[in-house]
């Protein structure tokens, strides 16, 4: 939300406050639908709307990892009724960008936290892998041949892919979509083959056996998918020479 603070003294501040919302607040996407941040911010928007008696609509504005719609957003009047739902695709582009229209510390101010969530690390099922061991020896053994689809260049999937490939030495081929939600479309029909991506996006294909899952990008186990590994827990077996092992991380 642009936040312009000389523009707006003390005293209106408590009468907007008083008031808000007076009317419809537009809540930015800056992604394509059906992807992790769009349907929190659907959640989000509903939960509000209910409790604040005004509409909250959605507006999703893919491109260039979330640049797009963060500068319609910072563009947009400083009053309170544009809101942009950041991801930690914001924090990544302030340095994967050499040049911005926009300050992101300057010209956005956060209003509230709203979820943490880790990446899950699927497939499609027709992929010859059940682990991140045999994963890892599958992409070993043929180099140039798996892809890794994403959201994006830059967002938060396409670096845990990178972080993954780096720590491994696999030779993986990246695939940027417009969004997680193109990027899990072209998963589940195969044409790409791994993916990290979010939770809220991934859970009920993995639920339906229309993704496998091979492993959380957490520090811990999720309490949703409690079976499932920590990615970590392999790649630091990869670093001291082994990928196998049967003790829970």
């Amino acid at each position: 939300m642009p936040i312009d603070s000389q523009r707006l003294p003390a005293a209106s501040r408590i009468t907007r406050a008083q008031a808000y919302p007076a009317r419809p607040v537009r809540i930015v996407v800056p992604f394509a639908a059906g992807g992790s941040t769009d349907i929190i911010a659907r959640l989000i928007g509903q939960w509000l709307s209910e409790r604040l008696g005004q509409q909250f609509v959605i507006e999703n504005r893919p491109g260039a990892g979330s640049n797009i719609g963060t500068e319609v957003v910072v563009n947009a009047p400083p009053d309170g009724y544009t809101l942009l739902l950041v991801g930690a695709s914001s924090a990544i582009n302030a340095t994967l960008y050499e040049k911005l229209n926009f300050n992101f510390l300057r010209d956005i101010t956060p209003v509230a936290g709203i979820i943490s969530i880790p990446f899950i690390m699927v497939v499609n099922p027709s992929f010859p892998a059940k682990t991140v061991p045999e994963f890892i020896a599958y992409a070993r053994t043929n180099p140039g041949k798996v892809n890794v689809a994403s959201g994006g260049n830059g967002t938060a999937g396409h670096l845990s892919g990178e972080l993954f490939k780096m720590i491994t030495g696999l030779n993986m081929v990246h695939v940027p979509y417009r969004g997680e939600a193109p990027a899990l479309t072209d998963m589940l029909g195969g044409h790409v083959h791994a993916m990290f991506g979010t939770m809220p996006a991934s859970i009920e294909y993995i639920r339906a056996g229309k993704l496998r899952p091979l492993a959380v990008t957490s520090a811990r186990r999720s309490e949703v998918l409690p079976d499932l590994p920590v990615v970590g827990r392999f790649c630091a077996r990869v670093r001291d020479g082994c990928v196998a092992g049967r003790r829970r991380a």
